[in-house]
């Protein structure tokens, strides 16, 4: 398989509401998808899959080879299940957490990345503003100057 172009950065967020997938066998497949997944990621990174494995091998404490990663990558190798710790040193040592967003999507998740947690945080914090904003046109709408109010409540 030839190498992917490197990715220029992590993608935007998608702020589409995420819907799981439900039904029978709306997950028929999942364990193909994870393996192109992985594929996918290797091609894009222009290091050796040597290279990624040992990173990824000091990351978790524990070996992982070259012929691993290319078990995990191949689609037709069903016996090779990729487990979620090593999907994870993978995504981590490539940095392509933008990728995981489709498979995630099927599980009804979305993600935020890096600083898109500050732009979220953005987003809650003018709504904050927003709803003090209305409460007080509500309230001066409705109150009465100070003085009035100490002239007649005697």
């Amino acid at each position: 398989m030839p190498k992917a172009k490197a990715h220029p950065g992590q993608l935007g967020f998608d702020w589409s509401v995420p819907v799981p997938a439900r039904g029978e066998g709306a997950l028929a497949g999942f364990e193909r998808r994870v393996n192109a997944l992985v594929g996918t990621i290797l091609a894009s990174d222009p290091r050796s899959r040597y290279d990624i494995a040992a990173r990824m091998s000091e990351l978790l404490d524990e070996d992982i080879s070259k012929s691993m990663l290319d078990a995990y990558s191949s689609p037709a190798r069903d016996d090779h299940r990729v487990p979620f710790s090593r999907l994870a040193a993978l995504v981590i040592v490539t940095d392509r957490q933008d990728l995981l967003r489709d498979i995630m999507g099927s599980l009804g998740v979305s993600l935020l990345i890096g600083a898109e947690v500050e732009t979220a945080r953005i987003g809650q914090l003018e709504q904050v503003v927003e709803q003090a904003r209305r409460e007080i046109r509500e309230i001066k709408g409705r109150a009465r100057p100070i003085h009035e109010h100490r002239k007649g409540s005697n």
